[in-house]
Formats: structure tokens, sequence, C-alpha cells
């Protein structure tokens, strides 16, 4: 049996850029963390030749090619697997659509397992790229790159995205303090709506082709990953909030999904009782509500929105492999 713990991750500032879209013309940049909470995923032989694979549904076929999970289907087939296999997840966080980065952080640790299924250890970069090929390119997803990269390398990351298609991952090097103030002022609230980001993208992805004003709201998107992760290497939080308050106001003129006037009104309600800043996790239109506030106003925004509330506690890895059993891996 293998077992892969891969992080799901908040995104702070620049989200946007890592779309083709953009990134293709002109460089693109994001400030993200990776936190403790997480997606499991349990490979197993099979005793026979059959492929089990259970999600939110169980799916018992005799080939890759009948499997209707399109992530296993091109996993299996990217890893060269064919048959004889048991998948399972679990997820701290279950629902799709929160903004996490659910999906990615499914198929890095899914593509992490089958990888040590096989004897091989996958780095990093591999298994974001890869992550990368399936979600986008096999599957035809409208997504950037900046989740599969987060998930797989894990911690407080500054991303570059260049017009070549390379991605380029630095660690922000902070104290210790200082990250552990930025963690106390962080709050997540869920607002109870969940969206996919194949349905606000597209829109986002189309208007960055064709409307320069879009394009550069996105450029000042990545003006405001360049200061943040500065200010963050200067061991410096005072500003923290207001770059996120005016990330949010830029990405909201993206396209017109991803606010609405519930999330407006929690928003600019959680504003009122002392948040500094905050977003919407994701691309956007729902789950989770980031907010950045001294810690002595979190219940007070809590009872405010009256709205399921959890601390950010920040996780320095990326996707990693917690149980190997009877299995000798060799790095790819």
């Amino acid at each position: 049996m293998i077992i892969s713990r891969t992080p799901l991750r908040i995104s702070f500032v620049g989200g946007g850029s890592d779309l083709a879209a953009f990134y293709s013309h002109e460089p693109g940049a994001v400030v993200a963390t990776t936190i403790t909470k997480y997606v499991y995923i349990m490979v197993n032989p099979k005793f026979d030749r059959r492929i089990r694979a259970s999600y939110s549904r169980t799916e018992i076929v005799d080939r890759v090619d009948d499997l209707e999970h399109e992530l296993i289907r091109e996993s299996l087939r990217a890893t060269g697997i064919d048959g004889a296999i048991e998948i399972t997840s679990i997820s701290d966080i279950p629902s799709r659509g929160t903004g996490l980065g659910s999906s990615s952080a499914y198929t890095v640790g899914l593509l992490n397992a089958l990888y040590a299924y096989r004897g091989l250890l996958a780095s990093a970069d591999r298994l974001a790229d890869e992550a990368c090929t399936v979600e986008i390119d096999r599957c035809g997803k409208s997504i950037g790159k900046q989740d599969q990269y987060m998930v797989a390398y894990g911690g407080l990351k500054y991303i570059a995205f260049t017009p070549d298609g390379n991605v380029l991952v630095t660690p922000i090097l902070c104290s210790t303090e200082t990250r552990r103030q930025l963690c106390d002022n962080l709050l997540l609230l869920y607002t109870g709506q969940t969206r996919l980001s194949d349905d606000v993208l597209p829109e986002q992805a189309h208007n960055l082709r064709v409307d320069p004003e879009r394009r550069a709201a996105v450029r000042r998107m990545v003006d405001l990953a360049d200061q943040m992760r500065d200010q963050l290497a200067a061991n410096r939080i005072d500003d923290f909030g207001a770059l996120l308050h005016e990330n949010w106001m830029v990405k909201r003129t993206l396209a017109s999904n991803v606010s609405n006037p519930a999330i407006d009104a929690a928003y600019n309600l959680a504003r009122l009782h002392g948040a500094l800043g905050g977003k919407i996790l994701g691309a956007g239109g729902g789950g989770f509500l980031l907010l950045y506030a001294p810690p002595e106003r979190h219940s007070e925004i809590c009872r405010a929105l009256e709205l399921p509330a959890t601390r950010v506690r920040f996780e320095p890895h990326g996707s990693r492999l917690i149980y190997v059993e009877d299995h000798e891996s060799t790095p790819v």
C-alpha cells in the first residue's frame, strides 16, 4: 500500500496571472502558501487485473479507458499503469469548488502515489509539471498553473510564470515570528457557496485575451505580488491587509462571476468589524473567504458574518509519501 498526503493551499495575491492567456504574453506572479489541510490518496494492488477507484462514488472497470473520473484515468495513463490497482481518496475539506486548490492537490497526490506504486520517486517539479499536463492539456480544464506547483512544493512561495512556459518557484524567507503573526491574523470563513473554477475562469481568460484594461488589472496584481514578497522578506506585515484588499478589488473586475452580492455583503461586513483586507480564494464565485484582521477582532467578525470559521496554519512541505509498504523506490 502507498499513501500520499498533499496540502491544500491559499493564494494571497496575483491569481489570474498564472493563466496562459496572460503569462504567454508577459510574466505573471503569485504569492501563496500551503496550509495544514490535506488530501490523502491511497493506492493498493488489486488481486485481479481490474481497476477500482473510490471517490464520491466507486468505479470498478476492466480498462483505464473505461474510467469516468478523468483525473484518475489520465494520471494512470501518464504513469503507465493499466490495471490491478485500487485507488481511494480522503480529504480534510471534501467539497469541490472551495478555492483551496483541491483538484490540483488530488492530481499531484495521485501522481505521487502512482509513481511510488511503480517503485519510483518523482520530484516536486515533475509532479507539478505532469499535474498541469493532466489537468490542462489532457482534461482540457481552463485553469492556471499556480495550484499544481504550490501543492507539489509546499511552503510560503513566490511563483513566477514566464512567457516561454517556465515556472520559477522561490521560497519567501521570513522570520518565524513573522510567520506566526501572519497566521494569527488570518481567518478562513466558509461561505456555503461552491463553484468550479471551470465556471469562472473561461470568461476571465477570454477577457484577458481581448480586453487591455483587464490585462492591465492583472499586471497590477503581479505588482502587488512583488510588493508582498519584498515586504514579507523584510519581515514587514503592516501593509499585508491593504495589499490583500487592493488585490481583491482588482480581481473583482476580471470577470462577471468572480463575486456576487452575497460575497460582497459578507466582505463589506467583515471590513466594518475589523478586517483589514481579504478575498475569496480560488477563481471566485464562492468557497472560502480569507480575511486578515487583528486576532482580537476575529470573534466579532465571526459573530457578524455567522459563517463557519477556521484558523490558518502554514504547512512547510508539499506532497509527501507518508506510508510505503513493500516498495523500493528509484528517483525519476
